[in-house]
């Protein structure tokens, strides 16, 4: 099964980094958040991931075409430049780099990845955030309900999208609640085919249209998941994120 990311947003909350990088290559303990979350996924067996990409991809691109070589001890030969890595690489993961569009929206970057996730289910989830998430719970829950499309539920203060669930499907879906706290959208979908036919073009945004006409439909259900869920939404939220990792507590490395 594929897990597509959107790694293409212009992250501007995040400027003091995004100014000079994408938003998923942040680093997190030396490693840019996009690989904390592809880790995640691996960790449950999931090796195949489609990353849309936008602003600054180029730098995205870098990193996975110099991975292997940078993750290793070299021989170079200076008279043709030739580089030998001497060591495997611990991962055996198959990643498509595809551009979306440095404008593109949520929803049109979804729709862009069509042709590369093909007419089976999928995955997807966004490029700044983590959780100790069980995957293969989710997608169990995913198959039970049979319906189009499967997020995660998480509680987070209300600058976040909000959810209102009658019992697991999401009946109504709002994109900024005003006021308190609730169940809101944390990414790590779970997607059949045909939530393609609610996307239009480049300036759909995923988190309106298409997923309050899925939740009207009926389409949509939501997987509450109770445990440690955080994005990288502010410098503060870094720090965070790097505290954890640098004191050995992060609760997302489902990885030994």
């Amino acid at each position: 099964m594929k897990v597509a990311i959107l790694a293409g947003g212009l992250g501007t909350r995040l400027a003091e980094e995004t100014h000079i990088k994408p938003k998923p290559m942040v680093l997190i303990g030396e490693r840019p958040i996009l690989w904390h979350i592809m880790s995640i996924y691996a960790a449950h067996g999931f090796k195949e991931f489609v990353v849309a990409l936008g602003y600054k991809g180029d730098m995205i691109k870098d990193y996975f075409i110099n991975y292997h070589l940078m993750r290793n001890s070299l021989t170079v030969n200076l008279a043709n430049g030739a580089a030998t890595a001497h060591h495997e690489c611990p991962e055996d993961w198959l990643v498509h780099l595809v551009d979306t569009g440095a404008q593109t929206q949520t929803g049109g970057r979804v729709k862009r990845l069509q042709q590369w996730v093909g007419e089976e289910t999928f995955m997807l989830t966004y490029g700044d955030g983590v959780a100790n998430i069980d995957l293969h719970s989710l997608l169990a829950f995913h198959k039970r309900h049979g319906k189009l499309a499967t997020l995660t539920a998480v509680r987070m203060p209300s600058r976040f999208g909000g959810l209102s669930l009658a019992e697991e499907r999401v009946d109504s879906f709002t994109e900024k609640p005003r006021l308190g706290e609730g169940w809101i959208n944390g990414g790590f979908f779970v997607l059949e085919p045909g939530v393609f036919d609610y996307l239009e073009g480049d300036d759909t945004i995923f988190e309106r249209e298409p997923l309050e006409n899925l939740a009207q439909d009926g389409q949509l259900f939501a997987y509450r998941h109770e445990d440690y869920w955080q994005c990288m939404d502010s410098m503060r939220d870094v720090q965070l994120l790097e505290k954890q990792w640098a004191q050995g507590s992060a609760p997302w490395k489902l990885w030994n």
